[in-house]
């Protein structure tokens, strides 16, 4: 079998256990993050972390690797201006300018099919350096 197997262009797949690690946090709260990665070996999308309700949103931040991609999940808790007690879940695709181009590439042409696998994502950020994922930018979009 040759190196490449599925070509660029096609995608990757998505790993059960990414499917419901999601789950887990959606409908169960079990985590307050997942971060997932290209397992370009198995051609598929795989959970790297998960974050427990307990973390911070920059315990979060801090696992984002600073030189490469990776797709997250974030459940962020808000208070409304009506004092609401809210949840919004994003999406993020962390593509740092410094990393491989094949990396970027690989995430950009995947996120649409694996992104449609995760039902119930109310926002979705795209961010190439950190100041994209500031706590502030989720809080604009949540409100």
């Amino acid at each position: 079998m040759s190196s490449r197997g599925a070509n660029a262009s096609s995608g990757m797949g998505v790993a059960d256990h990414s499917k419901s690690t999601y789950m887990e946090l959606q409908r169960k709260k079990v985590h307050r993050y997942v971060i997932f990665k290209i397992d370009e070996k198995k051609k598929e999308v795989v959970v790297e972390k998960t974050g427990g309700p307990a973390e911070s949103y920059d315990d979060f931040t801090a696992s984002l690797p600073e030189n490469d991609c990776r797709y997250a999940v974030y459940d962020f808790d808000f208070v409304t201006s009506e004092n609401c007690q809210k949840s919004k879940i994003f999406f993020i695709a962390w593509s740092p300018s410094v990393s491989r181009i094949r990396s970027k590439m690989l995430y950009a042409t995947s996120k649409d099919r694996f992104r449609r696998e995760l039902q119930g994502i109310h926002y979705e950020i795209q961010a190439t350096e950190a100041t994209e994922v500031d706590l502030e930018v989720l809080q604009e979009r949540a409100n």
